[in-house]
């Protein structure tokens, strides 16, 4: 929901993550009378609009307050986040959950229709009860497994449904969204549910709620298959407990009550931890980032055999290219893991890997990315897309040694110790450091030879993979070129105040001496203890940033390097952990700036690029919606051991 249209919720639509709208009507009676809740463009003859007191987000929750007639209704959003429990974290559903007080006589209403399905025209709708669960499943008919629709999967099922043993009674139906509403905001009933869907229709459900009891919907959307991965279908991991999607949802339902309380826990103890670490402003990055990080992946088990040891979590990059499984996205994303469960960093990056054992993969660098989502399969002999040489081979020897570095397993990463010396640390020994012209993860900029922030991110990744293997010969490599860069000063300026952004011909430095970049690569050597720059480099750096935040025409923060206009969220992260506490606080308070300012050209969900001193400072800059937001946790990393936190 765009924050310029919850003033507005009665009548607001709530959308899928690039704005396209998706139905969702709320609707309560109170005492008799009607009032619309949310997503209700036309009022329901009878109906009036309630009016909006309060909302507020946690993270793992949104939560509107609305004052309707007597009563002070609550809808609580609710999308659990269990990164250590996979059954759980692999369902993809959520809760609405509608409570009241004021009032004992307060009826609710909620519908959808095929917006949810990506494609309408086509859509069939099937209607079952079980038990006390009444459920309703939308699909498009005769949809291609893994067909997309822009960013909307064409091939799976959307299930709306609710009740529980101990729970209200459900009424359910579906017809005209016009009649169906009005019917129900005068008379408070619902005629039963029956299969079958023609353009125009809702499928509805309603539940009373009482001082003991509230109405909990289940909304949702199944994709099994889930995945192509090279060729091989992954299922969601749940279906290794649950043979079909009936039995799943009604252990979500059930599960509510546990759900709810560990969600509190978690909810309390991230922002509890980011505020005595870095306070408010930084609570409120965090718990705004948790949701959309985890919404970004897939957990998987290969569906012929529904085995969990061939668990498999694939990322999306949304809003981007739509890629599996790329590289530095990944990079970006793994200090959420890193926190929360660090099991996910392997789960993530094994994709990669294991493509990389089939021979399939010819080119003497580690891949980007495994084809577009849902389809990861791999690229054709001696093809690649977006290369990254040098990027994505420090991503993949950085992120094997955090995973190990959190958990201890060594057994894990031997058996890919070949893979990552072949295709990372070797390319990285004769490339890290004199690199021909190429990408970074910042690809929106054009390719650069000898970059620093790759010099720096090629040596913190050598001595990382030298220490997980015991090859001290790479570490030896690493600390070389982090002599080179820093104490030596090729990638300095003359005087050693700062980083540059490139190095090159020694004879001819008055150029590099003009330029500069945010050294965001440098996180990882310090929340691992590696070592590999002294401290008088970060402290170099720490001393230099709050220059260029002193810059007057930076009114929106600084950008992520000089000849730049925009920032990263992300990145700013990474930057300001490494930095001195005043130094950090300038990095967090510049995001929190960018999210706080709720114009109209940013109304999409948090978005890790914005304007600093381009036309229009202070918006949004092309991103939305990207699991990169997991690398707000890296100011937390820094402070907290893994898994700390319950979830």
């Amino acid at each position: 929901m765009p924050g310029l249209s919850v003033p507005s919720l009665p009548t607001a639509i709530p959308g899928f993550w690039d704005q396209i709208p998706l139905t969702w009507g709320v609707m309560a009676r109170v005492d008799g009378k009607a009032y619309s809740l949310m997503g209700l463009p036309v009022t329901p003859s009878g109906a009036t609009e309630a009016i909006l007191t309060n909302a507020e987000y946690t993270a793992t929750h949104t939560l509107f307050e609305l004052s309707a007639g007597n009563a002070i209704i609550l809808l609580d959003f609710f999308s659990p986040v269990t990164p250590n429990d996979l059954v759980r974290q692999s369902m993809p559903f959520s809760y609405l959950t509608v409570s009241a007080t004021g009032s004992s006589n307060v009826q609710v209403y909620t519908d959808i229709d095929e917006t949810w399905t990506g494609q309408g025209g086509a859509t069939i709708s099937n209607f079952t009860t079980s038990s006390s669960l009444s459920l309703y499943e939308l699909s498009v008919f005769d949809a291609k497994t893994y067909a997309v629709n822009g960013d909307q999967a064409l091939w799976g099922t959307v299930v709306f449904a609710a009740g529980s043993p101990n729970g209200p009674a459900v009424q359910s139906g579906n017809g005209n969204s016009g009649n169906l509403r009005d019917s129900f905001a005068g008379n408070g009933t619902l005629s039963g549910g029956t299969s079958g869907y023609v353009e125009g229709d809702v499928v509805a459900l309603a539940q009373n709620v009482t001082s003991s009891s509230n109405a909990t919907f289940v909304i949702g959307y199944v994709r099994d298959p889930a995945i192509n991965f090279l060729g091989n279908p992954q299922a969601p991991y749940y279906r290794s407990v649950y043979n079909d999607t009936t039995s799943a949802i009604q252990a979500f339902i059930i599960n509510y009550p546990n759900a709810t309380s560990e969600s509190q826990a978690l909810d309390a103890s991230i922002t509890n931890a980011a505020m005595s670490v870095a306070g408010s402003n930084y609570s409120d990055i965090l718990t705004l980032s948790v949701r959309q990080s985890y919404g970004s992946c897939d957990v998987t088990i290969s569906q012929n055999t529904l085995d969990t040891n061939s668990t498999l979590i694939f990322v999306k990059g949304i809003s981007t290219d739509g890629d599996a499984n790329t590289a530095d996205v990944l990079f970006s994303t793994f200090p959420i893991w890193y926190v929360l469960g660090p099991d996910w960093i392997k789960y993530t990056l094994e994709p990669l890997l294991r493509y990389l054992q089939t021979g399939q993969w010819t080119l003497p660098f580690f891949v980007h990315d495994l084809g577009e989502y849902p389809n990861a399969i791999g690229y054709a002999k001696n093809s690649a897309d977006e290369p990254r040489p040098v990027e994505e081979c420090g991503n993949a020897l950085i992120l094997a040694y955090a995973y190990v570095k959190a958990t201890g397993d060594t057994a894990w990463a031997s058996q890919y110790t070949s893979i990552l010396q072949q295709f990372a640390a070797d390319y990285l020994v004769t490339n890290g450091l004199n690199q021909m012209a190429q990408l970074s993860s910042d690809d929106s900029t054009a390719p650069a030879a000898n970059q620093t922030n790759l010099a720096i991110k090629s040596a913190i990744g050598l001595n990382a993979f030298g220490k997980m293997t015991g090859m001290t010969n790479y570490s030896t490599v690493g600390l070389n070129f982090s002599n080179r860069l820093y104490n030596e000063g090729l990638a300095t300026d003359a005087n050693k105040t700062h980083f540059q952004f490139q190095y090159g011909d020694m004879s001819n430095t008055s150029y590099y001496n003009d330029t500069w970049i945010t050294t965001y690569n440098l996180f990882p050597d310090s929340l691992f203890d590696l070592s590999t720059f002294p401290r008088a480099a970060f402290d170099m750096q720490s001393s230099y940033y709050p220059t260029l935040f002193a810059n007057t025409s930076n009114t929106d923060g600084i950008p992520l390097y000089y000849t730049l206009d925009w920032a990263k969220t992300d990145w700013a992260h990474f930057t300001g952990a490494v930095a001195s506490k005043n130094t950090r606080a300038l990095f967090i308070d510049e995001v929190w700036s960018f999210i706080s300012q709720n114009s109209t050209d940013n109304q999409v969900p948090f978005s890790d690029r914005w304007n600093v001193t381009r036309e229009g400072p202070g918006n949004y800059f092309g991103f939305e919606a990207r699991p990169v937001v997991g690398g707000h946790f890296a100011v937390l990393a820094q402070h907290m051991r893994p898994n700390s936190i319950p979830s």
